[in-house]
């Protein structure tokens, strides 16, 4: 686990910077105390880290549930320590869920719905970055949803930062991304140096640097305290100590509770599997998750972050797919970052709180764009319509939904073309040379499964059958045959006789009904 050291660790300072905004944003949407977040990330990075099998996946607190967070708070009349036993239910559920072997769920996911995920989770990235990259920080930087508690959308956020923009902010971005391409594009192919150190811890420290600048009069720009990360700053040991919240379990009999309990055990393992499908086709390497301890792992990290006061858990796929760009190589890279997290918050908050929003979003628009690139588009519209509609759908509707919703619609148009090809392919007919007596015969050959589904089709070609014939059905293929085909097809064989129709069956198995 150590010999890809020196790949893992500049990849987890990557994640690191990344996951700790999002994990403060996130506890801000969700209307939950901002140290809760960092709980949860130190959480997700460690516990989750050491006990998931997941090689490349980064836990934390996710933006798919924020909206569950806030509007289960609120139900609970604002007792932040009621949610927490919810959490833990949710977590102990999980756990029950991985040792039920409840991970099968995560390969009944089309590819063409998964990469739609990857990409429209890509064009959300760049989308709810552009506000944070001009200094219009108004949208809170964990928040992936389309429509905004203060009624604003993506696109209206958009519209108003370029109508906002912060001259400060905008000169850092413009500096991140130089730096960045730089390094892409010219710096790490010259020496391993520029491999090691990564472009974005570059981009934190000159953001660092610049903000300083600014602070100190050397620059004639500044930036806010809503443009910069917001660490909670504790003034000791006990300060620290004092952040960390326990549920009351005395609570433990409320009806609400274990209904919220439930919706994040269910809620917190799609979102999860979703992830580890989606993390495992960007591996390179092409290993695979094993899904029922990843539930286990999810469902111990939840119990214990629910014990100590932090948000639900989920895999989430921004931190997991920042650490596959920079270069993560083994679970290694989730666990350190976890350790970063907790180190941070309790030593150099101070400092943290010197970094613009600015460079990390310009940060997460390279980690956009590897997971949108134009050639995808293209791949996918090369597949054909039956890959490129569930795919286009799918990111689309993440785009003007969420997460889940946007799943929801590429599997239903994944789900259409399944239909229509069990529609279509249930079954054929083909036309015999007349017999010696002049009849016309016909063989209508079922497949191996038919569905009733396939009423439609097999009437119609019945139907098409004309009178003085003789048709022969034949079920040596079938293993399994709806009773509704069954019973059609023992209506044809009376309706034939008026027809003057000849009705052979060949292994045709007539269900005996007591």
């Amino acid at each position: 686990m150590f010999k890809d050291l020196n790949r893992d660790l500049p990849a987890s300072i990557v994640v690191f910077f990344v996951a700790l905004p999002l994990c403060l944003g996130i506890a801000l949407a969700s209307g939950a105390p901002l140290f809760s977040g960092i709980i949860a990330g130190i959480i997700g990075g460690i516990v989750v880290g050491i006990a998931s099998g997941s090689p490349l996946g980064v836990s934390g607190p996710a933006a798919g549930l924020a909206v569950i967070v806030f509007n289960a708070i609120e139900e609970l009349g604002g007792n932040w320590e009621l949610f927490l036993v919810a959490v833990v239910i949710g977590g102990a559920i999980q756990l029950i869920l991985g040792f039920a072997k409840a991970g099968f769920i995560a390969y009944f996911f089309p590819t063409s719905v998964i990469k739609g995920m990857l990409t429209g989770i890509g064009l959300l990235i760049i989308l709810k970055q552009i506000p944070h990259a001009l200094g219009w920080d108004k949208d809170v930087l964990g928040d992936f949803a389309f429509h905004q508690i203060d009624g604003e959308n993506t696109f209206s956020e958009i519209i108003k930062a370029f109508q906002n923009i912060t001259p400060g902010a905008l000169l850092i971005t413009v500096i991140s991304l130089a730096i960045l391409m730089l390094w892409e594009m010219v710096l790490t192919k010259k020496h391993k140096i520029f491999q090691l150190l990564q472009g974005p811890i570059v981009v934190v420290l000159v953001g660092i640097l610049i903000h300083f600048l600014y602070q100190s009069g050397i620059l004639n720009f500044s930036l806010n305290s809503t443009q910069v990360v917001n660490l909670p700053v504790p003034e000791n040991a006990s300060d620290f100590l004092g952040q960390f919240t326990f549920p009351d379990f005395s609570a433990v009999a409320m009806p609400e509770i274990w209904r919220i309990g439930v919706i994040i055990a269910v809620v917190a393992s799609l979102e999860t599997l979703l992830c580890v499908e989606a993390t495992d086709k960007l591996d390179p390497q092409k290993r695979v998750t094993p899904t029922n301890r990843e539930l286990k792992a999810q469902g111990l990290g939840n119990t214990i972050s629910g014990l100590i006061g932090g948000l639900p858990i989920t895999q989430v796929i921004v931190r997991s797919s920042t650490n596959i760009a920079f270069g993560g190589r083994t679970k290694m890279s989730a666990i350190i970052h976890g350790f970063f997290l907790l180190i941070s918050a309790i030593t150099i908050a101070n400092v943290l709180n010197m970094i613009p929003l600015a460079s990390l979003a310009a940060i997460l628009f390279l980690v956009g764009y590897k997971l949108a690139k134009p050639s995808l588009f293209k791949e996918m519209y090369s597949l054909g319509r039956e890959q490129f509609a569930p795919f286009i759908v799918t990111v689309l509707a993440i785009l003007l939904t969420d997460l889940l919703q946007g799943i929801a619609a590429g599997m239903v148009v994944g789900g259409f073309f399944t239909l229509y090809h069990s529609y279509r392919n249930s079954h054929h007919m083909k036309e015999v040379v007349s017999d010696e007596q002049g009849t016309k015969v016909y063989h209508l050959i079922l497949a191996e499964e038919v569905s009733f589904f396939n009423k439609a089709s097999v009437i119609r070609d019945l139907d098409k059958i004309p009178p003085g014939s003789k048709v022969v059905i034949d079920c040596s293929k079938s293993v399994s045959i709806s009773y509704d085909v069954i019973e059609i097809i023992k209506n044809f064989e009376v309706n034939a006789k008026m027809k003057d129709i000849t009705v052979e069956k060949i292994n045709f198995k007539d269900p005996v009904i007591n």
